[in-house]
């Protein structure tokens, strides 16, 4: 496993944008999948974008054209940039990591990962 730190949540305004941060505590980042999920109060914990090896995305259809992952290996840190946010966007956004053999390998089910960052709060005002 690996410890995750996930920063850049805040309270923004609809239309606006935010930029999460996921650092991870871990030599060999590179081979590990990334992922980011959201949980609003009362809901299960949902699947926002993912980001394999070789830097394939995967998105959840309502952030796709809205939101995009990316990762820096240099720096262990994936990011979620999040545009034109909306009030329904509002949750605690977790960082999630999982090794993977295979550099095309993509995981999207909270149960594929195996570290969680402590989540950071997005809350988009109307």
């Amino acid at each position: 496993q690996v410890h995750l730190v996930e920063s850049g949540g805040g309270l923004v305004q609809a239309g606006d944008s935010l930029r999460l941060s996921c650092a991870a505590s871990t030599h060999t980042f590179s081979t590990y999948v990334m992922g980011w999920f959201r949980q609003a109060p009362g809901k299960e914990r949902q699947f926002v974008a993912a980001i394999n090896r070789s830097g394939g995305t995967l998105y959840e259809d309502s952030a796709k054209g809205r939101f995009t992952i990316s990762r820096d290996n240099a720096k262990n840190t994936v990011y979620l940039e999040m545009n034109s946010l909306k009030p329904e966007d509002t949750a605690m956004y977790y960082c999630a990591g999982q090794y993977a053999s295979a550099i095309y390998t993509v995981f999207q089910r909270p149960t594929d990962f195996g570290s969680w960052g402590q989540g950071t709060q997005v809350t988009v005002s109307s």
